[in-house]
C-alpha cells in the first residue's frame, strides 16, 4: 500500500491533508480497479466503504420520478465516492457507475471514524477535508442541477 500513498497524497483531498495525518490513513485505504460501465454502488444500497477517485470518472445518478435516472454529477480525480457512511449513515441516496475504467481508493468508514476518535487530530483534518470537498460537491450539484431543470432559454 505504501506505493500509492504518495498517489492519495497528491489528489485533491489528500494534498491538503498534513503529511502525518496521510501517513496515518495509510493502512485504511487500499485500491480498488473499476471498470468502465461497472455499477460502485445503488441508490438505497447500505454500504460502510467510504472512497477517493484515484483516477478516472464516476456519474453519480438518482431516479426521478417521472423522468427516471438522472445524471446528477460527475465526478473525478480527487473526489469523494460514498462520503455518507463516514458521517454514520450507510444508505446511499445515488448511484454510482465508472464512465470510464477508474482506480478508487477505499476504506472502512467504521475503521475511519474509529480513528478519529481515537486520533483527534487525525479526525479533525480529515472531517475539515470531508467538508471541504461536500461544500465543492454541493456548488458542483446545484449547477448540474439548473442546467438539468431549467429550460434552455430561461432567465433566473
Amino acid at each position: 500500500m505504501g506505493d500509492d500513498i504518495p498517489s492519495l497524497a497528491s489528489t485533491t483531498f489528500g494534498s491538503n491533508l498534513p503529511p502525518d495525518v496521510v501517513s496515518a490513513l495509510v493502512g485504511l485505504f487500499r485500491e480498488q480497479s473499476v471498470p468502465a460501465g461497472a455499477t460502485i454502488f445503488r441508490e438505497g444500497d447500505d454500504t460502510d466503504v467510504l472512497s477517493v477517485i484515484a483516477a478516472g470518472e464516476v456519474s453519480l445518478e438518482m431516479d426521478v420520478p417521472g423522468r427516471g435516472r438522472q445524471r446528477l454529477l460527475s465526478l473525478g480525480p480527487g473526489d469523494l465516492l460514498g462520503w455518507s457512511p463516514l458521517l454514520g449513515g450507510g444508505s446511499m441516496t445515488a448511484s454510482a457507475t465508472a464512465l470510464q475504467d477508474s482506480v478508487l481508493y477505499i476504506a472502512s468508514a467504521h475503521e475511519l471514524r474509529a480513528c478519529c476518535e481515537t486520533n483527534r487530530e487525525l479526525g479533525f483534518y480529515l472531517m475539515h477535508e470531508v467538508a471541504r470537498s461536500l461544500g465543492r460537491r454541493l456548488l458542483a450539484t446545484r449547477l448540474q442541477m439548473l442546467d438539468l431543470f431549467c429550460p434552455v432559454n430561461a432567465e433566473l
